[in-house]
């Protein structure tokens, strides 16, 4: 089938072999892969074609759907050949190999590949070589913690969120704890069972991290299964423990502010608030070619800037000029101090300190402590306004207000990088656009079968087992 073809051809060795031909690849992966996994260094070159492959998916369509399918940005130009265009006007093709619809698909399900091969061969290795015990649960542990950010992130773009069904009983994803043989054909599981499994790899990678903590950003770290688990926990809305999980993170983290804010984005250097970014070093320039300064496919709509009602607000530094001397080009992606070729990267935020207060904020709130849920909101505003926290006031006797509010600051405060479109779904809002929008569709409600791509037709062909979505695979 497809989707085991994929996950053969690009196993771990696809981070240390040559360029090969369809054929080549299948064969030497099968025949080498358990010398290739033999000893610690291989296991931990597997680990880096993990991260490498990551990278590989969040530098492109994955980390851009998001946006351009929600209401906070506006893509530039409209025409057939306009990169992300039919996920901007929901008119995705079960058979668009070529773009969103096949490469999202096959991007994660090649890092899960990696991510499962390196699982696999870990386990014999502890026995084999005792004295390095500590590295190889290192490896497992950031691996565990890969392969449940893949799962979340394929459930995220092919299946309805947690909160569709009341019991979660509707289609997942698929569930791919190790490379499937030729003859699997693996089925979708239930949005519970996916969320489950996530869970499960995540408590076990924390385990297995125990009081090792984070060296730095661009590794998976007990930080960054906390972040997840915060995440998580907030799709499905279980907020005592997205409230535990964020307040982990929350007291060992700090808020970036002023310069050190603006520098995350645009110095090469991976940000004080930084949990978890993808290095981006000598790789694709593709985020910074989208939100490009002369040519951008994608700027900032009128439903976002409307949003920005402080001029002193340091967020408004992160947006430049367009030709209409209006703030609508995103500077997020673009290095704004001296650098030579070699240095050169564009590296996505996986998880920052900023999206986990307001995390905590919005599980505070449903949780019924609005005050709480004020304090931390009122953290995010503060630094944005360079304002000590008692000089905010917000209102927290009226919850429908603060949780506008939470919303409006999510949009801010996370634009460009990832969450606009899945936040609007899980909160069962409708989608709804700025006067800007080129696009035909100015306003979806939710739920609704167009909020997630089609299954690869590619994929349904190939494994009988394997459901498509209801109207966008019809």
């Amino acid at each position: 089938m497809k989707l085991v073809k994929l996950i053969v051809i690009f196993a771990a060795l696809s981070a240390s072999l040559p360029s090969c031909d369809f054929l080549e690849v299948e064969t030497v992966g099968r025949t080498t892969m358990p010398n290739f996994f033999s000893d610690v260094p291989g296991l931990k070159a597997g680990l880096a074609g993990s991260y490498s492959k990551m990278y590989g998916y969040y530098s492109s369509e994955f980390y851009k759907y998001p946006e351009v399918a929600g209401s906070m940005i506006d893509l530039n130009i409209i025409g057939s050949e306009v990169e992300m265009v039919d996920q901007y006007n929901f008119t995705s093709d079960p058979e668009q190999e070529v773009g969103a619809v096949g490469y999202i698909w096959r991007k994660i399900l090649e890092t899960l590949a990696n991510v499962n091969n390196v699982l696999e061969y870990a386990p014999p290795l502890i026995g084999q070589y005792p004295n390095q015990r500590s590295e190889i649960e290192m490896i497992q542990a950031q691996a565990l913690f890969l392969r449940a950010l893949c799962h979340f992130d394929l459930f995220r773009v092919y299946a309805q969120p947690y909160n569709y069904t009341a019991d979660a009983s509707h289609l997942g994803i698929p569930v791919l704890l190790m490379t499937p043989g030729p003859d699997d054909l693996p089925s979708r599981a239930t949005a519970r069972q996916v969320f489950d499994q996530i869970i499960k790899d995540l408590q076990d990678a924390e385990q297995l991290f125990g009081e090792r903590f984070m060296t730095d950003a661009y590794h998976a770290s007990k930080e960054s299964v906390w972040a997840l688990l915060s995440r998580v926990y907030l799709y499905k809305e279980d907020w005592e423990n997205a409230i535990l999980y964020s307040t982990r993170v929350i007291d060992r983290m700090p808020l970036a502010h002023g310069d050190e804010y603006l520098e995350m984005y645009h110095n090469l250097v991976p940000g004080k608030e930084a949990i978890l970014r993808f290095n981006g070093l000598l790789k694709s320039k593709s985020l910074n070619s989208f939100y490009s300064s002369n040519e951008p496919v994608a700027m900032a709509a009128d439903s976002l800037l409307g949003l920005f009602t402080d001029p002193e607000d340091i967020r408004l530094q992160l947006f430049a000029p367009d030709k209409n001397n209006e703030l609508r080009i995103s500077t997020k992606y673009r290095i704004m101090v001296e650098y030579t070729p070699d240095q050169e990267r564009y590296d996505p935020f996986v998880f920052r300190v900023s999206e986990i207060y307001l995390n905590r904020a919005e599980a505070y709130l449903r949780a019924g402590e609005p005050v709480k849920a004020a304090a931390d909101l009122g953290a995010i505003i503060a630094r944005a306004l360079n304002k000590n926290v008692d000089e905010v006031s917000i209102n927290h006797q009226d919850d429908d207000q603060l949780m506008r509010s939470i919303k409006e600051e999510r949009a801010k405060e996370l634009s460009f990088e990832g969450h606009n479109f899945f936040d609007i779904v899980r909160y069962k809002d409708p989608l709804v656009r700025g006067s800007s929008t080129l696009s035909n569709v100015k306003r979806l409600e939710n739920p609704n079968d167009l909020f997630v791509l089609p299954i690869p037709q590619s994929e349904l062909n190939a494994n009988t087992n394997m459901q498509g979505n209801p109207t966008v695979n019809n």
